[in-house]
């Protein structure tokens, strides 16, 4: 019941949301501008690309920079992974659209899994790639190589480990870990298969000197692909906040969300109101401080929302799943 009220009240969101002709935060250290150029320097002895996306942003997390091993011919694999997060209800609209951009091998895995019937089939579907095309100066070697690459976060670190669980029976090769910059080097062969012989290079996660928008940005940092932490300021952790929650609400695909999120937080409805809502999960979660107010009789100490409290914790309660599955693209 609540859920068909959200969606006849629909049209009272914001459809846009004005960012007061605010650019982007960018983030480019140094180790990914070095990994590109070990990245390129070993693609001569690579004998397939794996690029990885997060599947809830699945055409928002690759750029130009990453489109080098097109210009060699290199076989290539889009693997669609945190599959467990994303809405795939209309998976085959998701591959047309793919397929349109002149992708069209796509593989969806969750590699945190223990068992995921989709990682077996990744080195068949690999072998398949290899064998219809050129190996070049690679035709005499008897074992394979793989890179993979990607932008932070999208669980490239995770996948090789998948394989080697899957492939080998051994354990992790490569750390892994809940933000991004984990890995910040082009490291050695990691073997992830035994028959055939397959090795794959892991690769430091690598965002666009310059990040095409605004939203691509918000999108990219609401899911943990873009370091908050370090370069982005408050003010922007709170815009994460009510772009996401001013956008979800207009379809259908996202009742489940809207369900998850009022729920959780014990709201009447979904708002648009950042100060509203905020306010209304700071009391929830009783995350309050203590400020100083200045009065005519002189300084108070008042207690206030945390609003910067509640809205972290927003955003990790999506990361996480917590608030349903979603599809950003």
């Amino acid at each position: 019941m609540k859920l068909c009220q959200t969606l006849r009240n629909a049209d009272r969101f914001r459809t846009v949301f004005d960012f007061g002709g605010r650019e982007v935060a960018h983030w480019f250290p140094g180790h990914m501008a070095k990994g590109l150029k070990q990245m390129k320097a070993n693609l001569k002895n690579v004998d397939c690309i794996l690029e990885i996306h997060d599947a809830r942003i699945s055409f928002k997390t690759s750029h130009s920079e990453l489109g080098f091993y097109f210009d060699l011919n290199k076989p290539h694999l889009l693997v669609l992974n945190k599959m467990d997060l994303a809405d795939l209800s209309n998976k085959q609209k998701i591959l047309k659209k793919l397929e349109n951009d002149g992708v069209r091998n796509v593989l969806f895995t969750d590699c945190l899994k223990q068992r995921d019937d989709n990682v077996k089939k990744l080195v068949p579907l690999v072998m398949e790639l290899i064998k219809t095309g050129d190996r070049f100066n690679r035709e005499e070697n008897r074992d394979y190589c793989l890179m993979v690459i990607g932008v932070p976060n999208v669980g490239k670190s995770s996948l090789i480990n998948a394989l080697r669980r899957t492939n080998v029976k051994k354990g992790r090769a490569s750390r892994v870990g809940g933000e991004p910059g984990i890995t910040k080097a082009v490291l050695t062969k990691i073997q992830v298969s035994e028959r055939p012989l397959m090795y794959l290079l892991d690769t430091p996660g690598v965002l666009p000197p310059k990040i095409e928008s605004v939203e691509t940005g918000m999108k990219l940092a609401l899911c943990g692909e873009l370091n908050t932490e370090l370069s982005w300021t408050i003010w922007w952790v709170k815009m994460l906040f009510v772009v996401f929650i001013s956008r979800l609400p207009y379809s259908s695909l996202f009742g489940c969300f809207v369900c998850r999120y009022v729920e959780k937080y014990d709201l009447q409805e979904p708002s648009d109101d950042i100060q509203h809502v905020l306010k209304r999960i700071a009391v929830k979660l009783r995350k309050t401080q203590r400020v100083k107010a200045i009065t005519g009789v002189g300084n108070i100490t008042v207690t206030i929302p945390n609003y910067t409290a509640a809205a972290y914790n927003f955003i990790r309660a999506f990361r996480k799943g917590e608030l349903g599955q979603v599809l950003l693209d």
